[in-house]
């Protein structure tokens, strides 16, 4: 796998013909792609619940009750109990994984009490779930038309509001997803 294939640090965009409710109108943020395959984690999926209920199922009080409204994002459909944060680079947690100098992923406890005692990352999103592809999977949903694919932009993963995240993401590549039909075509 080259530079040009690596997905990773990149937005997978569904596109409106992708009917999987697992990805309808998702935004994915790719995390790690290479010969085995793809992870990543749905950024623009809230479950409707917010980190309060996460912190108590483990026993972490949070410092205000703002802490605890932060929403949590249903990742993907692998490993829906297991718990991802996407954050700023920085800190020292005992789980990291490194994606860019400037975006990283934690799966440990220790972020999560840091973010319950505001010591944590200003900005994070946190998701339980994550999205997986194995050897050339994803290589064959872009081929068909399943996904537009574009360089990540941390200002949408954690400033905008979850429910303009496709359109700003597509916007990132001058697509308009309101001009797109639901049906794949090939010449």
């Amino acid at each position: 796998m080259n530079a040009e294939t690596n997905l990773s640090n990149h937005f997978l965009i569904a596109m409106p013909g992708l009917q999987d409710s697992n990805f309808y109108r998702t935004v994915t943020y790719i995390c790690e792609h290479n010969e085995q395959g793809a992870m990543g984690i749905v950024i623009n999926r809230p479950l409707g619940f917010g980190l309060a209920d996460v912190l108590e199922q483990m026993e972490i009080k949070p410092e205000t009750p703002e802490i605890g409204r932060q929403p949590v994002f249903s990742g993907g459909p692998v490993q829906t109990e297991r718990g991802f944060v996407l954050h700023p680079t920085g800190g020292s947690w005992d789980a990291t994984t490194r994606v860019t100098p400037d975006i990283s992923i934690t799966t440990s406890r220790d972020i999560l009490e840091a973010i319950a005692a505001e010591e944590g990352p200003k900005q994070s999103l946190i998701a339980l779930g994550y999205a997986g592809w194995g050897e050339g999977q994803l290589e064959a949903e872009l081929s068909a038309n399943a996904w537009l694919s574009g360089p990540a932009d941390s200002r949408i993963i954690f400033e905008l509001p979850p429910e303009q995240r496709w359109q700003a993401a597509a916007r990132l590549l001058g697509v308009d997803l309101n001009l797109m039909s639901g049906e794949a075509g090939h010449a």
